[in-house]
């Protein structure tokens, strides 16, 4: 009896301790699907710590402005941020984020892609943990195309993409032929000209840090985008992004889209769309006779920024939103192909998930995307979709914005060009570089 009152003694203790150290942490996220449903489950997290959290969510441009405002000036708003590839190691050096070195052994830290390990450290020490990892793909509607006589290579270049485009168009029962990203922004749709000016041998920079907006290949690229979103794309495409254009999928209203492979649950799931039944996928296009394809590498990860009072909570919750056994609560209630994907190995070595339509072609996209190589000329430069220098997200949303302005019919493409050279130089040298 005296032990079991010991033990009931110490049980207590221990609760009031842990009670005594709960914390409410503050996180900034984007409102993408799967950190949506991430926050279904916050009640999971809150009953195995204690802790609880408060959520901001924000429209991915919002996001990123508020969360490089607040950690440059040391604000203190957030405990955790969502950042991507991009911001990771640039902050990681300026000593903006809390290193992630002293995670968990059971945590597994081996067991995250390599790439996306990488893309998320600084001379080798990590710096925020992947919720979830991407590359680009095409996700098509299969009745369309087969309506279409078409059938579509595991691999297409952009001249078949037109081609399908054409054949499934119909303006008629509100079918676009393809939706695309045309929404300012250098991760919304700058990131989606940028990898489709790559996949036309395009680059933003040529060995000498000189913009290379004034040359053949960014006209090819701008000007076969832009006609084949006039042509067969949406209305008002110049304000949309991932979200506009996952929605107009799932209604039915796209016979392709060119986007993030995270988007697959989603266009799949036969509960949020209307083509779950009906839905393929192929490797992001090339042009002909160029091999980049136009292929991204990212991921929505979590980040401690230095200046948090409640880093040991906010390390708690890294491990718990980003383990393989939040993997294994999301299957166990949404099923396999609900999962967040492109993150960790074991994922891609279970059977179930193997059995998952979209899962290889995830994998593929994602092991085909290389940051150190990722265009035809050289480059000095490490980014798939971004450049790696802390003045490239201002530099890339004017252009951006430039863009954009082309796909509303507010200027032409020249005009677009000139000023996206003119503006990036002027940057480039008032930052140093040339």
């Amino acid at each position: 009896m005296k032990l079991k009152n010991a033990l009931r003694a110490a049980t207590a203790l221990t609760l009031v301790a842990g009670a005594a150290q709960a914390e409410t942490i503050t996180i900034a996220t984007v409102n993408n699907g799967d950190m949506i449903r991430m926050q279904g489950y916050t009640d999971d997290f809150t009953a195995k710590t204690g802790h609880e959290v408060e959520w901001v969510t924000l429209e991915e441009n919002v996001l990123r402005q508020r969360v490089t405002t607040d950690i440059s000036t040391n604000g203190g708003q957030f405990d955790i941020m969502t950042i991507g590839m991009y911001e990771t190691p640039i902050w990681g050096a300026n000593g903006w984020l809390v290193p992630l070195d002293d995670l968990s052994e059971e945590y597994d830290v081996d067991d995250i892609l390599p790439a996306m390990r990488g893309g998320l450290s600084h001379d080798g020490t990590l710096y925020a943990a992947p919720f979830y990892g991407e590359s680009s793909m095409v996700m098509y509607r299969t009745d369309l195309m087969e309506a279409a006589g078409l059938e579509m290579p595991e691999a297409p270049t952009w001249q078949f993409i037109r081609e399908a485009a054409a054949a499934m168009d119909d303006p008629e029962n509100d079918i676009n032929g393809i939706c695309l990203r045309g929404k300012a922004g250098w991760g919304e749709g700058g990131a989606f000209i940028t990898v489709t000016g790559n996949s036309f041998g395009a680059r933003w920079f040529d060995e000498d840090w000189n913009a290379q907006f004034d040359q053949p290949e960014w006209k090819n690229a701008l000007e076969f985008y832009v006609n084949l979103m006039n042509d067969y794309g949406p209305e008002g495409y110049a304000t949309n992004g991932f979200n506009e254009n996952l929605s107009l999928f799932q209604q039915g209203k796209c016979g392709m889209w060119i986007d993030a492979t995270v988007a697959a649950s989603f266009v799949t799931n036969p509960e949020d769309s209307t083509v779950a039944d009906s839905v393929g996928f192929a490797l992001a296009p090339n042009s002909e006779g160029v091999e980049k394809r136009a292929n991204w590498l990212w991921a929505w990860a979590l980040a401690i920024p230095a200046g948090t009072q409640k880093e040991e909570a906010a390390k708690e919750f890294i491990e718990w939103a980003t383990s393989k056994e939040y993997i294994e609560l999301v299957a166990e209630n949404e099923g396999w192909a609900n999962v967040p994907p492109g993150a960790r190995t074991s994922l891609y070595e279970t059977p179930e998930y193997q059995e998952v339509p979209f899962a290889q072609m995830t994998l593929d996209s994602i092991n085909a995307a290389d940051p150190t190589d990722p265009t035809v000329d050289p480059v000095p430069y490490v980014g798939i979709q971004f450049v790696a220098i802390p003045e490239f997200a201002g530099i890339a949303t004017e252009v951006s914005q430039e863009f954009s302005a082309v796909y509303a019919g507010q200027q032409t493409i020249d005009e677009a060009l000139e000023k996206a050279q003119a503006l990036t130089n002027d940057a480039m040298e008032a930052a140093g570089y040339r």
